[in-house]
């Protein structure tokens, strides 16, 4: 998975489509990501001893990777390429100008 922890990302599909957000927690063994503001669920908790509160908690709920698409910071929504560095060094790229991500 090419996705990591603060990449900036819009959503492609699903009942989000459109929003733009980023990344708080990448399940890469489920293929699965955590999108800011994306995805909430209603969570009803119950107030535990005298310091926890109960109610209505919105949580970010994890969705598919590759239902979003990394936001280059000038040309938009684009995929992920891959380029070396004169020190054999592997680098995220956009595929469409080329700029490091």
């Amino acid at each position: 998975m090419e996705l990591r922890n603060g990449d900036r990302v819009m959503v492609v599909s699903g009942k989000d489509k459109g929003k733009e957000s980023r990344i708080a927690h990448v399940f890469p063994r489920k293929n699965k990501i955590i999108v800011e503001g994306v995805a909430t669920a209603k969570r009803h908790t119950k107030p535990r001893g005298q310091t926890m509160q109960g109610g209505i908690v919105d949580k970010d709920m994890p969705i598919n990777a590759s239902n979003v698409m990394i936001v280059c910071s000038t040309c938009g929504p684009t995929r992920i390429g891959h380029k070396s560095d004169a020190d054999g060094h592997k680098r995220r790229v956009c595929v469409k100008c080329g700029g490091d991500l």
